[in-house]
């Protein structure tokens, strides 16, 4: 080897070294995007012992317990920071297909007959968030969640019609069988995703579980038994038109407006997001924590009047450990009364404070005790 080669090597080892250290971090976090992101545009498949493909998408269970919830970020033991999540608000409001288009027509045409004739209340047209998508990457050293969440402006009366899943379209068809693939559910068209919200297990200072039964007159699971505080965005409160809703901020606002809690009475986490698959609906998950205030200083507060007290007709107080929530869920009068996202809450909010395996056993303890 001659001097000029000598020296060409140790220049050449040089330069990959500080290539190594200046762009070895930038492409590993694109790597894990890219990855990421490909996996939800691929459809997913696996097989079983006999041979028979399924998709890997499976909704949340336990036992006789089925729910329409896909669990699609967050497994309840890491939470995803606050600084993790971006939302993003896109140009342009969503436009129902030609032929779903007088369905809106037609809730608008109800609520004005309704209202002159004083048959009902009319339900209010309020600005709402259609989910034009959620794109999910990793950090590259510690693998943490990192989300994009993208909405676009939409109103309640364009929800309410794309609601109408099954009903037949001109053609026979509908729009669950024209729009969506049960084999690649996060694939949909925004117009049929009018809905994102928040949903919050609360866990009192003496450690209960806050289970809410709403209202009879709600649109949305009249009389189900659902999370302590559910709350919808809103682009008139959450954005005033000029910013993206903070999801933290919806949280605490429902907290505010259903249980009256301030943010300095509690800790909120946020475990993860779901997708109803049934009805299209998302959900951001939350823990919350109370403080100081126990299951009989939040009945107390909750005596004294709350904003929103008409969407819930009555609370259960859960011990909150493994067995007696799973029990719970699986009660005979409720196993078929719940709204579709919540048994997957509570179970990711079990997991969050008690761990995995705790959780687990309790729920394989209880399906074998069914049996």
């Amino acid at each position: 080897m001659t001097g000029i080669d000598l020296v060409n090597g140790v220049v050449g080892a040089v330069f990959g070294m500080v290539f190594a250290v200046l762009f070895q971090q930038p492409l590993q976090n694109v790597w894990f995007r890219i990855r990421r992101r490909s996996a939800t545009a691929v459809r997913s498949m696996t097989y079983r012992d006999d041979g028979v493909p399924h998709s890997m998408w499976s909704t949340f269970s336990i036992g006789p317990l089925h729910t329409s919830a896909l669990v699609v970020e967050g497994d309840g033991e890491q939470a995803i920071a606050p600084e993790s999540v971006r939302v993003r608000v896109l140009d342009g409001e969503v436009a129902l297909p030609e032929e779903m288009a007088p369905w809106r027509e037609e809730i608008a045409a109800e609520q004005e007959q309704a209202e002159a004739t004083g048959t009902r209340v009319r339900v209010w047209n309020g600005p709402r968030y259609a989910v034009e998508g959620l794109e999910i990457s990793r950090t590259a050293l510690e693998e943490h969640p990192d989300v994009r969440l993208l909405l676009r402006p939409t109103d309640y009366y364009t929800f309410l019609a794309a609601q109408q899943l099954d009903r037949r379209l001109p053609d026979g068809s509908t729009p669950r069988g024209r729009y969506l693939d049960p084999d690649r559910p996060l694939d949909a068209p925004a117009f049929l995703q009018c809905s994102f919200g928040v949903n919050v297990a609360v866990v009192t200072a003496d450690h209960l579980l806050v289970v809410s039964r709403r209202a009879d007159q709600v649109r949305s699971g009249p009389g189900l038994w659902g999370s302590s505080v559910n709350e919808g965005l809103s682009r008139h409160i959450d954005s005033a038109g000029r910013h993206a809703p903070d999801l933290h901020d919806v949280a605490r606002r429902g907290m505010r407006e259903e249980l009256s809690l301030q943010p300095h009475e509690y800790s909120l986490t946020l475990l993860a997001f779901v997708l109803d698959v049934e009805r299209r609906q998302w959900s951001a998950h939350f823990t919350a924590h109370l403080t100081d205030l126990t299951g009989d200083g939040l009945r107390s507060r909750i005596s004294h009047g709350v904003a929103d007290r008409w969407e819930h007709q009555s609370f259960d107080h859960v011990p909150f450990r493994p067995a007696d929530v799973v029990a719970h869920l699986l009660r005979p009068d409720r196993v078929r009364r719940w709204a579709p996202v919540t048994p997957a809450l509570f179970h990711l909010a079990l997991v969050h404070t008690h761990g995995r395996g705790a959780v687990e056993r309790a729920e394989a303890q209880a399906v074998r005790r069914l049996r």
